[in-house]
């Protein structure tokens, strides 16, 4: 197998024309999203979310979009070469735009840009898919709100230091917390990214928990592996 070339137990991503290459942080959101029959993947990438949740949601229709030309050729090359291709379907488009259109999903997921404020990347395509400037938190909130249904789930993985600024965010445009998780690389290590699900009800409390990557003696932690059984190989 090409080192450009991720195969998981029912599925192959490729993601030399990707700025972000297939990570942990991609595989955690796609094994742990909840998700419905109308699913839209934000900032796509390779395309490896997608694929994860039409693995695990059968009946799913699943939209990826992604303002990057190349990743959308390759996402688009992935879906096509996947059991799944006639429920996946790539556009290049930024989701501001996606959410002037008359279109609605049941479920959103977004491994979205991270780095505020920080030393920008010299590759264009590599900044573009880790900084903020083309996609800032409350465009990709206040659009996402928009894109959801009535009950609509909304579910991000995000740096830890973001939890704050991303939460008050989404009160603002009107999303709540219905699951937090803070996700630890390893016990004794600080927190890194959250798992978060935001959901348009106000009506219920935030279920909260932790999730460690790593056990004190090994590379993937029992949680871990649970979680991501049914990919890796």
């Amino acid at each position: 197998m090409s080192s450009d070339c991720f195969r998981f137990k029912q599925f192959e991503v490729c993601h030399a024309g990707c700025a972000m290459k297939v990570g942990t942080d991609g595989v955690l959101l796609g094994a742990w999203a909840s998700c419905q029959q109308r699913i839209l993947d934000v900032g796509t990438g390779s395309g490896l979310i997608a694929l994860m949740l039409a693995q695990r949601f059968e009946a799913a229709q699943i939209d990826a979009v992604d303002i990057d030309g190349d990743a959308v050729r390759q996402a688009t090359d992935n879906f096509a070469h996947s059991k799944w291709s006639n429920r996946l379907h790539c556009r290049q488009i930024a989701v501001q735009d996606l959410a002037k259109e008359d279109v609605r999903y049941d479920a959103i997921v977004s491994n979205p840009p991270y780095f505020v404020d920080s030393l920008k990347n010299p590759n264009l395509q590599r900044q573009t898919a880790r900084h903020t400037d083309t996609l800032s938190y409350e465009e990709l909130l206040a659009s996402c709100e928009h894109l959801l249904t009535a009950d609509g789930v909304l579910s991000l993985i995000l740096p830890a230091e973001s939890e704050q600024v991303v939460l008050e965010t989404a009160k603002s445009v009107g999303l709540y917390p219905t699951r937090l998780v803070h996700v630890y690389s390893k016990p004794g290590k600080p927190v890194k990214r959250i798992l978060l699900e935001l959901q348009k009800r106000n009506d219920q409390p935030c279920e909260e928990s932790h999730f460690y990557i790593e056990s004190a003696t090994s590379p993937r932690s029992d949680e871990y592996t649970a979680l991501t059984k049914d990919f890796y190989l």
